[in-house]
């Protein structure tokens, strides 16, 4: 029973096998996925497959990348979503400051704009970081995010500030970075965050767990994030996968 709090089925890499990489998740015991969509296109595709799937769920928002392009008919359009019963989320929102496409008072804006959405709509969000650590955590803040909660998606930070997130309201997930032989930090961050305040994903079709790193990320892989979680914190992987699952589904409010 594994829960992969972070896929992107809805990406072109899936377009040919979609079926085919659903059928070995659910082989391996992946249970339950969060289909996360993040501009017209992806949240399109999320919600067909959210609707095809029993065990699909979708989280929709606006990626901080494409921040720019983002309008108020779209955040409309996720208002409206929000009410759909398999959204469970909003998200993935954030800042992005490695990519320059999207200027930073741009994408503040759009940030806090999905926060106080996510607060009228009662949903959990879903936080993308890339080199803005203090600022997202300066946003949520003064944006009381902490009213709604959410994850840390794909959690690169350090163990001081996943704990500062966790007193914020936020689960951190881990992905298949956790594995890499070379992470300490996200080793370090398994290590310290309380077992009731983790998760896990793949972000397929990116971060490829090792040993397949290099190629394309599937939810399948969620295992071996599991299992390095597990190695690392002394507990049995079937605890790791309850855990994590039954984490995953009281944040996502999914009985």
């Amino acid at each position: 029973m594994l829960f992969d709090t972070h896929v992107h089925l809805n990406a072109e890499q899936y377009k040919d096998d979609v079926q085919e990489v659903i059928d070995r998740a659910l082989a391996e015991g992946v249970t339950s996925m969060i289909v996360v969509g993040f501009d017209r296109p992806t949240i399109t595709k999320a919600i067909e497959l959210v609707e095809a799937y029993d065990f699909l769920y979708a989280s929709v928002g606006w990626h901080p990348v494409d921040a720019i392009d983002m309008t108020d008919e779209d955040l409309a359009w996720i208002e409206e979503l929000a009410a759909h019963p398999k959204v469970v989320a909003l998200g993935e929102m954030g800042l992005d400051y490695y990519w320059d496409k999207s200027p930073k008072e741009v994408q503040h804006e759009v940030f806090r704009r999905q926060i106080q959405l996510a607060r009228k709509v009662k949903l959990p969000i879903i936080i993308h970081n890339r080199d803005a650590t203090a600022d997202i955590i300066e946003i949520l803040k003064e944006e009381n995010a902490s009213e709604v909660g959410g994850i840390m998606h794909c959690f690169s930070g350090s163990p001081e500030i996943a704990m500062e997130c966790i007193k914020m309201n936020f689960y951190i997930s881990l992905g298949g970075p956790v594995t890499f032989k070379n992470a300490k930090q996200p080793k370090k961050v398994a290590e310290v965050v309380p077992l009731d305040r983790l998760l896990i994903e793949t972000d397929c079709p990116y971060l490829t767990p090792h040993p397949y790193r290099g190629k394309r990320n599937e939810p399948s892989y969620v295992k071996l994030v599991a299992e390095q979680i597990a190695d690392i914190k002394g507990e049995s992987f079937e605890d790791i996968c309850r855990i994590t699952t039954e984490n995953a589904k009281k944040i996502f409010d999914i009985k």
